[in-house]
């Protein structure tokens, strides 16, 4: 019985950090080790968590029982 031909993957997920038109990486560090300065930058940039309240788009579902 012959073996199935393997299609070459045209794709791949890349788990680095996207990069800047002209190549270079913008200031996203991966961890501690790799940033510049001391502290792991946030992926999130400049959103500081908790995020205050009236900021949250989430509504607290109510739930009434059958009794």
């Amino acid at each position: 019985m012959p073996v199935a031909e393997k299609e070459k993957k045209n794709h791949y997920v890349d788990n680095g950090w996207p990069r800047h038109d002209d190549g270079s990486v913008p200031d996203h560090a991966v961890s501690e080790f790799a940033a510049e300065i001391p502290g792991a930058l946030s992926p999130f940039g400049d959103v500081e968590f908790p995020l205050p309240a009236d900021k949250v788009n989430y509504v607290q579902p109510k739930t009434v029982v059958n009794r």
